[in-house]
């Protein structure tokens, strides 16, 4: 019997793609697309959002193109409660949180993946750009890079238990995005140039602060700007409007460069400080996912990125209490807590967590 596969499909090119590769590689295959945004948010409705009523519509026509069931499935309810009110908590907390992470945890490869076994699917798929191998030695499953580095996403899904990776399909982490469209045009996808959504997806105009002056508006209060000796420079407009590494948007004319070095919620602060002031070398991190192997018990030579749009920096990485210190040979910018750490050993995720203190 054929082996069945629930593709999540978000009506762009990268999921559609991935369906026809799989129903071409013989899977029997459906097409679902997750519906998330709660009932009081606004739908982003510009081409390429991943999760308005439009990619429902194009992940449809897409499915009858290539002859699949489509279905729609609602994960409103834990999206609030496990991505959104998280998000919210997190900058009252003075921290920087990152939404697509923890959708990946705990949506796309656990409630998605729960969902899917029990219409009888055998896998899930995703068109990540990410490759799951098996290491016969270890009998242990892989996450690593794909071979187009541009758009490589492994970041976004070090925190993939084994038994999700032994689940899941990503075949697009063995392609690049050029071949991708391409085979989407060949076989007459009209996504085959719709662009990619880069955007937080419950956050259709990108300013997350008005989003959560809309949210919380008794929870947010001005407070002020000093400087790293604690001297008063101005008002804020409250803490969850700024990130570490900050520089533009603050509000605050200075006749020179600054930049948000730290963030103290407890005293509604907010510190400036100059470039230098906001390179640091050593971070601890915990909430941790180690994947070809059950925990890490030694140190390690690594590189890593503390965000997914940096490169990474080459360092060590020891295992310290519940969590890891990782330290960079060079000063890396704007380490930010909240953030997420992911530590690789060349092509091969070693793992990653949370980032908690930056020293």
């Amino acid at each position: 019997m054929k082996k069945k596969v629930i593709v999540g499909m978000s009506g762009g090119v990268d999921s559609s793609v991935t369906a026809y590769l799989l129903l071409k590689a013989g899977y029997d295959v459906i097409g679902v697309t997750m519906t998330v945004i709660p009932h009081d948010e606004v739908y982003d409705e510009r081409e390429g959002g991943c999760c308005s009523i439009s990619s429902v519509y194009d992940a449809k026509r897409v499915a009858e193109q290539l002859n699949i069931p489509h279905y729609v499935m609602n994960f409103k309810g834990i999206f609030e409660r496990k991505v959104i009110d998280y998000f919210i908590n997190e900058y009252l907390e003075g921290r920087t949180p990152n939404p697509c992470i923890s959708c990946n945890k705990y949506i796309k490869f656990d409630e998605f993946l729960r969902k899917a076994q029990g219409l009888g699917a055998d896998y899930i798929a995703t068109g990540h750009y990410a490759k799951i191998e098996k290491d016969e030695k270890t009998n242990r499953f892989l996450l690593k890079k794909s071979v187009d580095p541009k758009k490589d996403q492994t970041y976004f899904l070090y925190t993939m238990t084994q038994y999700q990776l032994e689940h899941t399909l990503m075949p697009l982490g063995y392609y690049n995005k050029d071949e991708v469209r391409k085979i989407a045009e060949n076989i007459g996808l009209k996504v085959y140039n719709k662009p990619d959504s880069e955007e937080i997806c419950f956050i259709p105009d990108n300013d997350y602060g008005k989003f959560l002056e809309n949210r919380i508006p008794k929870k947010i209060t001005e407070g002020y700007f000093v400087d790293t000796n604690g001297n008063i420079l101005g008002k804020h407009k409250g803490i969850v409007h700024y990130t570490i590494g900050q520089r533009k948007g603050l509000g605050i004319a200075l006749g020179k460069r600054v930049f948000v070095k730290e963030i103290i919620p407890d005293k509604n602060l907010v510190v400036l400080g100059n470039e230098e002031d906001i390179f640091k070398e050593r971070l601890y991190a915990d909430e941790l996912n180690i994947i070809p192997v059950k925990e890490l018990t030694e140190k390690e030579n690594i590189t890593a990125k503390v965000r997914s749009t940096m490169k990474e920096g080459e360092g060590t990485v020891t295992p310290h209490n519940d969590g890891v210190i990782l330290e960079f040979q060079c000063p890396q910018r704007a380490i930010t807590k909240g953030q997420s750490v992911v530590f690789y050993k060349k092509d091969l995720v070693l793992g990653g967590g949370i980032i908690k203190q930056v020293f």
